[in-house]
């Protein structure tokens, strides 16, 4: 599998939370944890899902329809 290597800035409390998370064993490492929670992010936010939840809102705000 072909890798690309990112760099990012967490906060402080975010990446305590993460390095927690690996230490207690639920990933194996930072990289892992980070990629599978990218992973998730974009599957829950494909772009058919974002723009349906829009057009709703868009409606609601046109119509306010409860």
């Amino acid at each position: 599998m072909n890798k690309t290597t990112i760099q990012t800035e967490l906060p402080a409390e975010l990446n305590a939370r993460a390095r927690n998370f690996v230490q207690e064993g639920w990933a194996n490492n930072m990289d892992e944890l980070i990629a599978e929670a990218l992973r998730r992010f974009l599957e829950s936010h494909s772009t058919q899902l974002t723009e349906t939840l829009i057009m709703k809102d868009v409606q609601w705000g046109l119509h306010g329809c409860d």
